[in-house]
């Protein structure tokens, strides 16, 4: 991969990182609710969906799932349920202040949420699969191309996710009163449900 190639690669990834979407969602609910270091362990999630992609773009299952109805049509509704599902949680959360002593965060909840939000979103994968053939110089070594675009599109994100996680944090220092967290939970639920929505009725992209 050329210098130049590698560049226009890295400015898709940014676009890809900005365009809000659940992994922004998720990022800035859990960084506004738990603070920064909860959310980078949900962003840290996100990342490992996204090297599972590359994986399975690598191995040639991105296609299958592209033409697959079937397949596409299973990965897209049990990643609409399992949104709303997070939506409905949300929604429901006690009103808590951001500093109040609540039960102990599990990390690897947090991971696997993250994970899952962004591993059933098919629509990934595909676009993904997309991308990602465009930017490999078939004539070169396969292997170091790939790490190169993995790291470019987890460090990419990861800063993209942590910005949003941290500029909702400074907004969450000012929700100290109920009704304010309460308005914080249905409107993130909310963000959830209507992410999952779209997904389910969203076609496959051509």
């Amino acid at each position: 991969m050329t210098l130049a190639t590698w560049l226009g690669f890295l400015l898709a990834s940014i676009l890809i990182a900005i365009t809000p979407g659940p992994g922004a969602v998720i990022s800035m609910g859990t960084g506004m609710r738990h603070g920064y270091w909860a959310a980078l362990t949900a962003i840290l999630g996100l990342q490992a969906a996204i090297l599972t992609h590359l994986l399975i773009v690598a191995l040639g299952l991105g296609a299958l799932l592209a033409a697959s109805e079937t397949a596409f049509l299973f990965v897209k509704l049990v990643g609409a349920a399992y949104l709303i599902c997070l939506g409905v949680q949300r929604w429901r959360a006690p009103a808590l202040p951001v500093d109040a002593k609540g039960p102990v965060l599990r990390r690897k909840g947090l991971f696997l949420q993250g994970l899952l939000v962004n591993l059933t979103n098919p629509k990934a994968i595909i676009f993904i699969g997309a991308l990602v053939p465009q930017f490999v110089d078939p004539a070169r070594a396969q292997l170091p191309q790939y790490l190169l675009i993995a790291m470019t599109l987890c460090l990419t994100d990861l800063l993209v996710m942590s910005a949003y996680a941290l500029a909702a944090l400074r907004l969450g220092r000012w929700l100290h009163d109920p009704q304010a967290i309460r308005l914080q939970n249905r409107a993130f639920g909310g963000l959830f449900v209507l992410a999952g929505t779209l997904l389910a009725i969203s076609s496959r992209p051509s």
